[in-house]
């Protein structure tokens, strides 16, 4: 225990930094590609807001995470477990950032939980199948909402604002809702991806839900600062132009979705809730055919498709050897 500890919060510590490069910096992707935001403005409030919706609103989550897809009597009967999770989430999160894709990391580490599971013949189907269901319902949910809105409102919203204010006055409006909705979806962001990086170990009590809080939401911080920008770029400027208004949108509409699941501790993606309203804006504004030829759309769209299926086999396949080839019993069963 006095070796594998610091290395499972080594991990998880780092699990929390690429969260935060690839999909809390999504989170601001629209605010910096409508150009309200410099690069650097985004990635601080990502940091701050992380950080507190990590600590106000992360524990549903946390505790899902840690053991509502698998007992806790699994995980703490062999932290070799919480190991194999980590690694198979940070593998994956880590290729997705090099290769600058906004890849659901949520699915990665839920996955991952769930290879573990099987492998041990503990998961919870029911709970498994609900988040599955919560991924299939709130990327459309986020699509549609503001699919409707770039096809019927935004022009409509522009005529009423360009009606009643000045140039300047519609300048202030508008930045600061763009303010508000950055600060919403990253206080989102907190709340339901901090269970990602934390939730095994505070599971199996290595780490207690407040300090689990703290480190994940200062790892998210952290890794948005350092890490963030290439896939910021990705998202706010190789999909599609977007600008405040629509920015504040998908905003909007993608907290309040990832805010709505926290509540009812279901860890989603909001790497992928945000840029499915990204890709709905696009459908209204360039058509489906355009949309879904574009090759950033398809190639984050393979990435979403192949990482769940890869996280489970790889994780059923690692606890496997863990057990074939002695580590097991190398490690101790007993912490």
């Amino acid at each position: 225990m006095d070796i594998i500890l610091p290395i499972a919060i080594v991990l998880s510590t780092f699990l929390a930094l690429n969260i935060g490069a690839n999909n809390s910096a999504a989170s601001m992707a629209t605010a910096y590609g409508a150009g309200a935001r410099s690069k650097r403005e985004a990635l601080i409030l990502i940091a701050v807001f992380a950080l507190i919706g990590s600590l106000v609103a992360g524990a549903p989550v946390i505790k899902t995470m840690g053991k509502g897809l698998v007992p806790e009597s699994v995980l703490s009967s062999h932290l070799g477990f919480v190991l194999i999770i980590l690694i198979i989430a940070i593998f994956f999160i880590s290729w997705a950032n090099i290769v600058r894709v906004p890849v659901a990391t949520t699915h990665a580490i839920v996955c991952a939980i769930a290879g573990v599971g099987l492998y041990s013949s503990g998961l919870n189907y029911k709970k498994f199948f609900e988040i599955v269901i919560w991924w299939v319902v709130t990327p459309f949910v986020a699509w549609f909402f503001n699919y409707l809105v770039g096809r019927y409102l935004y022009f409509r919203t522009l005529r009423f604002l360009t009606n009643r204010y000045s140039e300047e006055g519609i300048r202030r409006i508008l930045g600061l809702l763009i303010t508000v909705s950055g600060c919403y979806v990253a206080f989102s962001a907190g709340a339901n991806n901090a269970a990602n990086s934390v939730g095994p170990l505070v599971g199996i009590g290595l780490i207690g839900p407040s300090f689990g809080a703290i480190l994940a939401g200062l790892g998210m911080g952290i890794g948005a600062m350092l890490l963030g920008g290439r896939v910021l770029e990705t998202v706010g400027k190789q999909i599609t132009d977007i600008c405040i208004l629509r920015a504040v949108s998908v905003e909007f509409v993608g907290a309040t979705i990832i805010i709505v699941a926290s509540v009812f501790g279901i860890p989603v993606s909001l790497a992928e809730i945000i840029t499915s309203g990204i890709i709905g804006f696009s459908c209204a504004n360039q058509g489906f055919t355009a949309t879904v030829r574009n090759n950033h759309v398809l190639r984050i769209a393979f990435f979403w498709f192949l990482v769940p299926f890869f996280a489970v086999a790889a994780s059923y396949f690692m606890s496997s050897l863990y057990f074939k080839y002695g580590v097991a019993a190398m490690l101790g069963k007993n912490f």
